[in-house]
């Protein structure tokens, strides 16, 4: 069977920055965005909003 093309598409993983936990999962077009996510997502450990920044899903 023939291997077809690498997929753009890559799932990440949402980490918080003050917990350190992975609590939130999204999907990345590495063609179209070139460095490392960041969003202001609400951390239900800490009970605010606090900065996501983008990991690897283990």
């Amino acid at each position: 069977m023939a291997k077809g093309k690498a997929k753009a598409v890559e799932l990440i993983a949402l980490k918080c920055s003050e917990c350190k936990r992975r609590n939130y999962t999204t999907s990345k077009n590495k063609r179209n965005i070139q460095g490392k996510l960041e969003f202001k997502k609400y951390c239900k450990f800490d009970k605010k909003h606090t900065l996501h920044k983008e990991s690897k899903i283990k």
